[in-house]
């Protein structure tokens, strides 16, 4: 009894306290001033975002200015006119016209000989060969092609235009200027004033630079190109996404469709994640010691580059597949299997189909972080100097990447525009590929 008396003390006197408690004044200042506050520190939140965003689009802007900038002159070139005479005595002293005969022919002895007729004051040899630097060593290859083409010219005189050598292009593009002090420029005051003679009377003109994409790399920059390189980044893609997408797509559907849910799948799951996230260079190690080391495949080609390359983008692959194929609705697969189809046949005539989308989609943005790499490259022996471009996956060859990796360490200047160029066709090709991924994704994609 004395219990229940004093529980019942307690609440009567608990009923007083709500009694006696005072209503909520919400237009009271201290609310006033909370909610002031709060909305102070949304508007603070989202300039905040706002700032990160705009610094992390000026700093966008500021990267893509700077590659602009030194790369849009690359796709054009400086070209001289001359006077050239194409010598019979030189070019084919028997006249048999045969193209072997024609092929071994001394055309640069032309090239220098029209230059000598336009400057005839320049008699000194120090002088001369400054002089000849005006043309690259590029353009008698020029001229044996027109001969070889056209053998009527032997015998005449042509005005013939030529491709000008690294520094005169640099001169005509303003990257030289003639108002610096002689001993730090590359030009001294002859070559500038020979080459003024020769704008003054229109014998200088800019062209578009096919060559920067159909020639391979080179050690004039005037005659350097990215087609070899291009070449190369195609079959060492090609390789990689023959070997990791079917096998990136099998183990996903595996792993998410008929895998066992116990010990060992949790440990692949953990190590396929773990891969993902594995620095590019080990994948580079693995390719070096598995593929050159051991099963001694041809340095530098294509095909270990893609096999190294696969290893890469095989988790990007599985991990997207797997999202893809998780997305498709448990109602399929029930309805499926309810009208008598095997799970081959429920995950093939129907989740496969329906995860295509965003497993295409996943593929083409692994594809694109391969196309970027270099450090796996560089480990298994694609850093090598290559001219020719590649006829097959065997054959030596380099990429993109490694390609800008090796002009921006070449010390003319003319090579950092070629950087610079290579890099926004690098940057044109990504953007690309992750335009076609969003594309397929809006395209194909289902809202269940």
């Amino acid at each position: 009894m004395t219990d229940m008396a004093s529980l019942m003390e307690d609440r009567a006197a608990g009923s007083d306290a709500a009694n006696m408690r005072k209503p909520v004044d919400w237009d009271s200042a201290d609310i006033a001033r909370n909610v002031k506050k709060r909305y102070a520190a949304e508007r603070r939140f989202k300039a905040y975002g706002l700032a990160a965003i705009l610094l992390a689009l000026a700093a966008l802007l500021m990267l893509g200015y700077s590659i602009v900038s030194k790369g849009y002159s690359a796709f054009v070139q400086t070209y001289v006119q001359l006077e050239v005479t194409f010598d019979p005595a030189t070019i084919d002293p028997d006249g048999t016209r045969d193209p072997a005969v024609i092929g071994r022919a001394n055309f640069d002895a032309l090239i220098k000989e029209a230059l000598r007729k336009r400057f005839p004051d320049v008699t000194s040899r120090s002088e001369k060969r400054k002089l000849y630097d005006i043309v690259s060593s590029g353009a008698a290859y020029d001229l044996r092609e027109r001969v070889m083409e056209n053998p009527s010219l032997i015998g005449q005189t042509r005005k013939v235009w030529l491709i000008a050598g690294d520094d005169f292009d640099m001169l005509n593009k303003g990257y030289i200027s003639a108002d610096t002090k002689e001993s730090s420029r590359r030009l001294d005051d002859d070559q500038i004033s020979w080459f003024q003679s020769l704008t003054d009377s229109g014998a200088i003109e800019k062209r578009f630079h096919t060559r920067f994409f159909t020639n391979g790399d080179s050690r004039e920059p005037e005659l350097a190109g990215i087609w070899g390189a291009a070449v190369g980044s195609f079959y060492t893609l090609a390789v990689t996404l023959i070997l990791s997408f079917p096998i990136g797509v099998a183990a996903a559907i595996y792993l998410e469709e008929f895998a066992p849910k116990n010990r060992l799948t949790q440990i692949i799951e953990v190590n396929i994640n773990n891969l993902a996230a594995v620095p590019s260079i080990v994948f580079g190690l693995l390719g070096l010691e598995l593929y050159l080391n051991v099963m001694h495949l041809p340095r530098s080609a294509p095909v270990v580059g893609g096999l190294t390359l696969a290893l890469m983008t095989l988790p990007t692959i599985i991990i997207a597949a797997r999202a893809a194929i998780k997305a498709v609705p448990p109602s399929i697969r029930q309805a499926a299997l309810g009208l008598g189809a095997s799970p081959v046949q429920t995950v093939s005539h129907h989740v496969l189909p329906l995860a295509m989308p965003g497993i295409l989609t996943g593929t083409i943005i692994g594809m694109a972080q391969a196309l970027g790499e270099t450090a796996p490259l560089l480990m298994i022996g694609m850093v090598a100097f290559i001219v020719d471009i590649p006829g097959s996956a065997m054959d030596a060859a380099t990429v993109l990447p490694v390609q800008i990796y090796l002009w921006a360490d070449s010390p003319e200047r003319a090579f950092v525009e070629k950087t610079s160029a290579a890099i926004m066709v690098l940057l044109a090709f990504l953007i690309l590929m992750n335009g076609l991924a969003v594309f397929l994704r809006k395209k194909f994609e289902r809202k269940w």
